[in-house]
């Protein structure tokens, strides 16, 4: 039965001649009695005088707002004199409502909306518009004590739409990875029908072409900031590989907007049936680069892995083409930061497996038992071990935990070693010489552990961040790999092997990108390389100082496309200069007809001068503080070095990793699970990509911490 229907006939209205006792004022049930009646017991006269006589012509001359919730979708229409009807808003249809001083209530105006007798909102049902209207029911039944009755804020119509809610279904599969074939699965499609029983599920081809749908909304806002950008973008490149031997590459976009501010787009992931030939991560470029329109506007490619030499002349090729004269294809990372250190860390791992996994099994020994991780408790208290480290088991696929793990580990040897001793069960300990030589593992593996935590932070880091701490590895692993101890060199020799594979491919831009730091410009590439090098430093500072130079030059002699951006500063410029030349006629204006020649002299002084390059690091260097916003010191200086400040826009932009921080530390290359090798590669393509679009950015201009700290 309708709740609207358990309310009961209408009460008596109060007649006109009855006094109201004050006690019961409170009580009067409100959804049956006129809005206006209820004034006229309200404003009643003291209670030893009776109440005047209604005029049932006369019109109340003060009303209250009525509050029921029919009024809504009724009017109240006087007919005659004495005599009011209620006329509905949708079908115009009118009931009776007062006559004289007889008040025939709302409940018969409640049933013609909710049990659907009105007409107009019987179809509108049907065109699932509108929700069935739904009144309170009474908590409780009617008891001779009188109770205070509140009113509630009133409901109104709430629209329903299906096509929101489909769009809704594609956004939850998009952001939490749900399988497409979810809307399929008899629980959620259960769970949805009760949920709304007007919505007519989708099928699998459906919702499909809606996540397709969300995927090419995102596309446009993401392809309208792209258009925008003042200066180039850089790519990086991250092969997935599939249980059907074909890779996907993760093609992914960094740049800098108008404001200076920092952005991380995934713009296409591509399939690649052969994804060992070599033509697959040119053919990945190349089809970002159609798909965007970004021809012109790129600067450097980072790759996840190494490249045979016919690949990467593929794509150095690609890069002079689509990327004109920018030093001829130089600007590529072949080897990506987190990817290069995880295969580090695996080899070196490899060549200590038996000390490795001997501290390992000490640990599983201890946390797989809540006895014996007490009792382990325990003796740390008894022997006062000062480190505040727990043992935790590492994960084998992220390198990070084991060597968390054996750092710990190796602070609590006492407490492993006095186990050894009381605990019969605890067999294959660690020697004190194996005890040495994890200490002495973790602390060649602690840079490494340094510099891959720093592309975990949160703040985004820029490219100069980097050359400080990978010159310094290479220096610590060169000096350890001529050392005497059997152990340490044959660890750092093939940690150095791998390593100095990373570092003859990437020193060039990270020392390109340490220059435009204003603390250390030059300065420190020189110092940094004398201790490398040695002898032949001078030949490697120079192709560092040779390589900046003519790549000033190309922006100066190519400027990027004119962008509003970059309209913006042109037009800043023009007016400094206009305003300059006033100012100079001004002070001449006793010269009448010499303002062009004070223009030919500006011009020509301003030739004949040095360049932005030359006096930027001609100039001193800045102090060096921890935390510093290289970016936000070229913003400043934009008008000071406007080509310049172009160029070191572009180069700081340059990413060294190309893997999300979740993934830095993995020791296995990443997989497209078998659910999304089953789709259709445009469909794997937009739900991936929608993913990272919807997500909300964190915009920031770059503030990185660098270590001050020098190897002497």
């Amino acid at each position: 039965m309708n709740p609207l229907e358990m309310e009961g006939e209408d009460p008596k209205p109060v007649m006109n001649n009855e006094l109201v006792p004050i006690d019961a004022i409170d009580t009067i049930d409100t959804d049956h009695v006129d809005d206006e009646m209820q004034l006229d017991v309200l404003d009643t006269q003291p209670l030893e005088t009776e109440m005047p006589p209604i005029d049932p012509v006369a019109q109340p001359t003060k009303r209250r707002k009525k509050k029921s919730i029919v009024w809504e979708h009724f009017t109240i229409e006087t007919v005659g004199p004495g005599c009011r009807r209620a006329c509905c808003k949708q079908c115009k249809q009118s009931f009776a409502y007062s006559t004289g001083s007889k008040v025939a209530g709302t409940s018969h105006l409640k049933r013609h909306i909710a049990k659907g007798t009105c007409p107009v909102v019987l179809r509108n049902q049907e065109k699932n518009q509108l929700v069935p209207f739904s009144a309170p029911s009474k908590m409780g039944t009617l008891s001779n004590t009188p109770k205070r009755r509140y009113r509630t804020a009133s409901v109104p119509y709430v629209a329903f739409d299906a096509d929101q809610c489909r769009h809704e279904i594609a956004k939850m599969i998009i952001m939490h990875d749900y399988p497409l074939h979810i809307v399929e699965h008899p629980g959620f499609v259960s769970f949805v029908q009760n949920l709304q029983p007007r919505f007519d599920m989708v099928s699998f081809n459906t919702v499909q072409g809606d996540c397709v749908a969300t995927y090419l909304r995102e596309k446009q806002s993401i392809q309208k900031m792209i258009m925008g950008i003042p200066g180039r973008i850089c790519l990086t490149l991250d092969m997935w590989s599939s249980c059907r031997t074909t890779g996907y590459v993760f093609v992914t976009g960094q740049f800098f907007d108008g404001d200076w501010k920092m952005h991380h787009k995934l713009l296409n992931v591509i399939m690649e049936p052969y994804p060992d030939s070599d033509t697959a991560f040119s053919h990945s470029v190349a089809a970002c680069l159609s798909d965007w329109s970004m021809d012109g506007k790129l600067f450097s490619v980072t790759i996840n892995q190494p490249l045979s030499e016919p690949a990467i002349d593929n794509l150095r090729a690609l890069l002079s083409v689509k990327n004109p004269l920018m030093l001829n294809g130089q600007l590529l990372l072949e080897n990506c930061l987190a990817r290069s250190l995880s295969n580090i860390v695996r080899d070196a791992l490899y060549s200590a497996k038996g000390i490795v996994d001997k501290v390992r099994d000490s640990v599983k020994y201890v946390k797989t038992s809540e006895t014996l991780e007490e009792k382990f408790l325990d003796l740390k208290q008894k022997l006062q071990v000062p480190s505040s480290k727990n043992l935790v088991l590492d994960d084998q696929s992220k390198w990070n935990t084991t060597y968390e793990m054996l750092l710990a580990a190796s602070e609590l040897r006492e407490i492993f070693s006095c186990l050894d001793t009381s605990d019969p069960d605890y067999k294959d300990a660690p020697t004190m010489e194996d005890w040495k030589q994890i200490e002495t593992f973790c602390t060649y593996l602690k840079p490494l552990f340094d510099i891959a935590n720093l592309l975990t932070t949160a703040t985004t880091l820029t490219t100069n961040t980097f050359f400080h701490e990978a010159w310094k590895i290479q220096l610590e692993l060169a000096r350890a790999g001529a050392s005497e101890d059997p152990f340490i060199s044959s660890l750092t020799k093939s940690m150095l092997h791998n390593f100095d594979k990373y570092w003859k491919s990437c020193c060039f831009i990270l020392a390109i990108a340490v220059v435009m730091d204003p603390r250390f410009k030059m300065k420190l590439v020189e110092f940094s390389f004398s201790k490398i090098y040695g002898e032949e430093v001078n030949s490697y500072v120079k192709v560092v100082n040779e390589g900046i130079h003519e790549l000033f030059m190309e922006y100066v002699a190519l400027p990027l496309p004119l962008t509003p951006a970059y309209a913006e500063e042109s037009a800043n410029r023009t007016t400094v200069k206009l305003e300059e030349a006033q100012e100079i006629g001004v002070a001449n204006n006793g010269l009448a007809g010499l303002a062009d020649f004070d223009m030919y002299m500006m011009e020509t002084n301003s030739q004949q001068s040095k360049s932005e390059l030359d006096q930027y690091l001609e100039e001193s260097l800045l102090p060096r503080v921890h935390i510093f916003d290289v970016m936000g010191w070229w913003k400043l200086n934009r008008t000071k070095y406007p080509t310049l400040s172009k160029m070191a826009r572009d180069i700081i932009s340059i990413p060294v990793c190309t893997v999300p921080s979740s993934s830095v530390f993995d020791m296995v290359p990443r997989e497209m699970d078998s659910y999304r090798c089953s789709l259709r590669p445009e469909t794997v393509e937009a739900l991936i990509c929608a993913k990272n679009w919807l997500q909300p950015e964190k915009v920031e201009t770059p503030i990185p911490a660098v270590k001050l700290e020098v190897p002497i």
